[in-house]
């Protein structure tokens, strides 16, 4: 880093790695995620940019819907973006690529109509190579769930509705 080239001085002091935010904006690009953040010392490098279009997103959901239901989507659609906003829904506490099961080919964590107590495992969020449990804040019945599996999620995101 003491190549004045690769590490050109900030106004702040700070040696900006130029190489290093352009591997991580690669990084967001290949991954599809909208931030990221590296820590190395008191250096702190977080390179971010605009999440796609919510469409995108709403436009997946529908795909599992089989055939034989297309006409019935019209009505189905007002039904499916309701949870959404529902205040029982269980929302992304990170970044990250969601996961439905423990491995694949294994049975999903919950599935709708299940009942789960405090604490169950709803399902996995994959964020830097680190799988993160996500539990259920309180017992209910699960209403929907909102993700498909290998599906990328953004913070806040909702992920299951528990009713």
């Amino acid at each position: 880093m003491s190549d004045a080239k690769s590490a050109p001085r900030a106004a702040s002091g700070m040696n900006i790695d130029s190489a290093l935010v352009r591997e991580l904006a690669e990084l967001l690009a290949e991954t599809g995620l909208t931030e990221i953040e590296v820590e190395d010392g008191d250096r702190k490098i977080k390179v971010a940019r605009q999440a796609a279009p919510v469409a995108a997103v709403q436009h997946m959901a529908p795909a599992h819907a089989p055939l034989i239901a297309a006409p019935a989507a019209p009505a189905a659609a007002p039904a499916a973006a309701a949870p959404a906003d529902d205040p029982d829904a269980v929302k992304s506490p990170m970044v990250g690529t969601c996961y439905l099961s423990p491995e694949p080919g294994a049975a999903a964590f919950v599935s709708v109509g299940q009942s789960v107590k405090e604490g169950d495992t709803l399902l996995i969020i994959e964020a830097m190579k680190v799988m993160n449990p996500i539990a259920a804040p309180r017992a209910g019945t699960v209403k929907a769930v909102m993700v498909d599996n290998g599906q990328p999620v953004e913070f806040d995101q909702p992920l299951v509705v528990i009713g």
